[in-house]
């Protein structure tokens, strides 16, 4: 009798567990595809209204995640800390390559483009 209540307990567990990993992945590549549509949407709109400046801002992205990288990356070992532009260039990338790794595990099953 203990045995079954015990298989009864682990498999409800399981199932549970399975539920909320469903529901996780589920809510997770929604975020993906509102965040990818969002991403979309900005960049048409800055299009149609200004082709230059979206070129511009762009390039200026660009440069900021250049930096960004740089700064991340670079040798520590010359007693270098990361001030003022440094850290927030650095800040940005960062945030930027964890944004686009989410975007390339979640929003490649997203159907809506």
């Amino acid at each position: 009798m203990a045995g079954i209540r015990r298989a009864a307990k682990g498999t409800g567990r399981f199932l549970r567990d399975v539920a909320g990993e469903t529901v996780a992945e589920m809510v997770l590549g929604l975020l993906a595809c509102v965040l990818l549509g969002g991403l979309a949407l900005l960049v048409y709109l800055s299009w149609s209204l200004s082709p230059r400046a979206t070129l511009a801002g762009a390039g200026l992205l660009t440069l900021l995640l250049a930096h960004g990288a740089w700064a991340a990356y670079r040798d520590a070992g010359k007693k270098h800390r990361r001030r003022g532009v440094a850290a927030v260039t650095a800040t940005v990338f960062t945030s930027a390559a964890v944004t686009a790794a989410f975007l390339l595990f979640y929003a490649t099953d997203c159907g809506c483009f």
